[in-house]
């Protein structure tokens, strides 16, 4: 288990060198896809990042659109994970100043960040 306090996850998801907070990115535990506040709004859970905020790192974008989640390994589909129930598949932990330790997907390294952000860049530019 990898255990972080706030400051040191803040430090990471501006160590990934996105441009915006929408595009800090995540690895669901279960489907191993890399995954974003965008992927989030794309797939309903929200209009804006105010609205997904509290489902990032914590609920596979998949829950959204009607994923499943049986599979046998990780197929580059999302699933319909989230470390709200009674399993708890993840690596990482969020100390809050209060002690508190909150379960989250693990970060994505900066390399998948980006590249992440670039794909959704791209896909903004064909829809244009």
């Amino acid at each position: 288990m990898n255990t972080m306090t706030l400051e040191q996850f803040h430090a990471a998801l501006k160590a990934q060198g996105v441009k915006s907070h929408i595009d800090f990115a995540f690895v669901c535990p279960m489907c191993k896809t890399v995954q974003s506040g965008r992927d989030l709004i794309a797939a309903g859970a929200g209009a804006d990042f105010a609205k997904v905020d509290k489902y990032l790192a914590f609920s596979c974008y998949g829950r959204f659109t009607g994923a499943g989640s049986s599979r046998k390994e990780p197929d580059g589909n999302p699933c319909d994970w989230s470390l709200g129930g009674l399993f708890q598949f993840h690596e990482l932990e969020v100390v809050t100043p209060d002690g508190a330790k909150n379960p989250r997907f693990a970060l994505a390294t900066p390399e998948q960040a980006q590249a992440h952000a670039a794909k959704h860049a791209a896909e903004a530019q064909v829809t244009q």
